[in-house]
């Protein structure tokens, strides 16, 4: 069985998403960077600082603390997860209904999404997980071509 940790149900790969491999690795060289100036211990001073220094701290972890499956990323009334759940499916490309009205919505910020299902259906998860690990190596995150806006069905 493959690991779908990184893998939303939408078919999005979680590995490609700034919030995973841009933000912390960004975070952390500004975290750094201040803190070589200083800041960690005369920045108290400044007004806000401190709620400033632990967001910082939090974007730096970030990327351990996303996964759509146990919920703790994406909204919580996420109506294409909820949808699967409720259909006991891994994944929406192996549904009946793909693509449903929601993935189409969802995919008018995702220009890859719908060629990325048909594409796990033809060489299957595990083969196309490979694919967006080898990508994400490449320094591509969704943010490249992601378009706005766009709306997800209720």
């Amino acid at each position: 069985m493959s690991d779908l940790r990184l893998v939303t149900y939408c078919g999005l790969y979680c590995g490609l998403c700034a919030q995973k491999c841009r933000i912390p690795h960004r975070a952390l060289a500004l975290k750094e960077a201040m803190q070589k100036e200083g800041y960690e211990h005369w920045g108290q001073a400044i007004p806000g600082f401190k709620d400033f220094w632990k967001f910082l701290g939090g974007l730096v972890t970030s990327e351990n603390a996303c996964s759509c499956r146990e919920s703790s990323c994406g909204p919580p009334f996420c109506a294409i997860r909820n949808c699967a759940r409720e259909k006991n499916i891994d994944i929406c490309a192996s549904c009946e209904d793909y693509p449903c009205e929601k993935i189409e919505g969802i995919a008018k910020g995702y220009p890859t999404l719908l060629a990325d299902g048909n594409r796990i259906m033809a060489i299957g998860i595990e083969s196309w997980i490979k694919e967006q690990e080898d990508c994400a190596k490449t320094g591509f995150a969704y943010v490249d071509i992601r378009c706005y806006p766009y709306h997800v069905p209720d």
